[in-house]
């Protein structure tokens, strides 16, 4: 995504946090930036109590789950795409009970594949073309926020299993809320 479209959307120490939370492997720091980050879906306290909180924790992957569910079940697609809407219910399915087991390093491409294909099943080929970020961006600039989130991290990251959780249960908040 163009930073220029973005810097329209997020302020500037919102995009530093951004910056930080790539390069860094200090988990009190990388915290500290994603719940800057996370105001943009207008949860830091929340997500910071989410981070501080198993029991929280817990609760955000059952809506998570649920929600995400929901946006699945309720989506219309082609009959050929029929099967990756089973396929992804499936990986959702799995992807949360790695979750709730504390295993997010080793579900993070997991995450952002579920990601693709539920915007996949959203949006159809649109999702696929080069300026989806930007047109995500112009007609719901939440989602679009988001999308630029997820599109900023990079799906094969090697990151450690505190910074993983970190990056996802953002993710996840966004979406247990939309």
């Amino acid at each position: 995504m163009g930073n220029d479209l973005i810097k329209d959307f997020v302020d500037k120490k919102t995009l530093d946090s951004m910056a930080v939370v790539l390069k860094s492997e200090k988990t009190d720091e990388i915290k500290k930036c994603a719940v800057k980050i996370s105001e943009l879906f207008c949860a830091s306290d929340e997500y910071k109590n989410i981070l501080d909180s198993k029991d929280d924790e817990k609760k955000l992957i059952s809506s998570f789950n649920n929600n995400l569910l929901l946006l699945i079940q309720k989506t219309w697609v082609e009959k050929n795409d029929e099967a990756l809407k089973a396929e992804v219910q499936y990986q959702l399915e799995d992807f949360c009970k790695r979750v709730n087991a504390g295993k997010y390093a080793s579900s993070f491409s997991q995450f952002f594949n579920i990601l693709e294909t539920v915007v996949y099943l959203m949006f159809g080929s649109q999702s696929k073309q080069k300026d989806f970020d930007e047109y995500t961006l112009r007609i719901d600039p939440e989602f679009g926020i988001f999308w630029w989130y997820v599109k900023s991290l990079p799906v094969d990251a090697k990151w450690s299993e505190d910074k993983c959780r970190v990056l996802i249960l953002l993710g996840m908040y966004f979406l247990a809320n939309y």
